[in-house]
């Protein structure tokens, strides 16, 4: 027995030293940031590194006293890659880490629509509100019902992103949750469906101006946006606002479908320079639809994809831009899939306004500079100077 363990050990060894060695050939061969791992320049990189990890692979292998678990010993490689890029932005995603990613940026799942808090004081996990039309919605879920069990299953506030994974599930399964609503504990069953997040919210302000907020560039918001549009032009409204404020960013396709909305066919609207001073210029697909006075809200929150709607707007002429200096995140990141399920997100370009003004650090200084007063957040200045400009630009 002790001689088979023994090679079983050996075997593990070595098919971690094949994967890592594998998954750093694929890392070297495709990272792309300047100066720090190039592999078409320095053809030793991929050899020296598969040297580095077969040998701390065998080292923990022989000294470490406790049980090793290869996938976490690769992860945590790739993840020092990452970091050792030196960029905030540049990460690796485990497994695990991506798909929560990708559910996050694509804005469906399938679940039962519901928003939850931990209130680690009281010691419990609490229903902040259904989801509009969801199925918690409709299966009776109340704001305030405290969550119990589910399927039977007790969970701790430490304990929420467990208990909201146990709650996703397959589409049209059942899901039993047992939650307190007063003096009562009740059993409610719930159907797993799709559930879309919609981060698009629209509104008619006074003098029938239109007003969109716009949460994040995930996918499928220019749809959402589109359709936002198209609820108030059949309103008549006069004018429009669009309210980027606290965006930070998403997809970049995204903001450029709904910047084609407002610039007219062949109006440059980005303009990507990869670590090689290579220009990708990106130009409207279509003729403009809006074409009523319009202002965009902004504030240091608003970023990447954000920025990309500002600058666009501000440079070709389409809007105003009220409120404070965006953020300055002038680069994109491009989401590379690994074979061992995870994925690399590279910073790989930055980009540059149409007027070719760098906002990378810098960020877009608005046409009217108006601060929010938080102590006072009732009153949106901001919002009311649009309104102001909005008016100026209708007389």
């Amino acid at each position: 027995m002790k001689e088979e363990s023994k090679w079983q050990k050996i075997y593990r060894v070595i098919m971690l030293i094949i994967v890592i060695a594998l998954i750093t050939f694929v890392i070297t061969s495709i990272l792309s940031t300047r100066g720090v791992l190039n592999y078409k320049s320095n053809n030793n990189v991929t050899q020296k590194m598969d040297e580095l990890f077969a040998t701390v692979a065998e080292l923990i292998n022989e000294k470490y006293i406790g049980e090793v678990n290869e996938e976490d010993l690769i992860d945590g490689a790739l993840k020092g890659l990452a970091e050792g890029v030196g960029d905030e932005y540049t990460a690796y995603y485990t497994k695990e880490e991506l798909e929560d990613f990708e559910t996050e940026t694509i804005g469906n799942y399938i679940g039962i629509g519901v928003y939850l808090q931990a209130i680690p004081d009281e010691g419990i996990i609490q229903i902040v509100e259904p989801m509009d039309g969801s199925p918690a919605e409709e299966a009776g879920i109340k704001p305030g019902d405290i969550v119990l069990k589910v399927d039977g299953v007790e969970y701790k506030p430490e304990e929420l992103e467990k208990l909201t994974n146990h709650v996703k599930g397959e589409a049209d399964s059942i899901v039993v949750l047992t939650v307190q609503r007063g003096e009562k504990v009740l059993d409610i069953n719930v159907e797993r469906r799709e559930i879309h997040i919609n981060y698009v919210t629209s509104e008619i302000l006074e003098n029938n101006i239109g007003y969109i907020y716009l949460e994040t560039f995930d996918l499928g918001c220019a749809d959402d946006f589109k359709e936002a549009y198209d609820d108030l032009a059949s309103k008549n409204i006069k004018a429009l606002i669009v309210d980027v404020r606290d965006n930070g960013g998403g997809i970049v396709d995204e903001a450029l479908k709904i910047v084609d909305l407002f610039c007219e066919k062949g109006e440059t609207t980005l303009i990507k320079v990869d670590k090689d001073g290579k220009e990708t210029v990106v130009k409207s697909k279509t003729d403009a639809t809006i074409k009523i006075p319009v202002v965009v809200l902004a504030n240091i929150g608003s970023a990447s994809a954000s920025e990309i709607l500002v600058s666009d707007l501000k440079d070709n002429g389409k809007a105003d831009i009220v409120g404070e200096k965006t953020f300055g995140k002038g680069v994109i990141q491009e989401l590379i899939y690994l074979p061992n399920g995870g994925a690399l997100k590279v910073t790989s370009s930055e980009y540059c306004t149409p007027k070719r003004e760098k906002i990378n650090g810098k960020g877009i200084i608005p046409n009217y500079e108006i601060q929010f007063d938080y102590n006072n957040p009732e009153v949106d200045e901001q919002l009311n100077k649009a309104i102001e400009v909005i008016k100026q630009k209708l007389n």
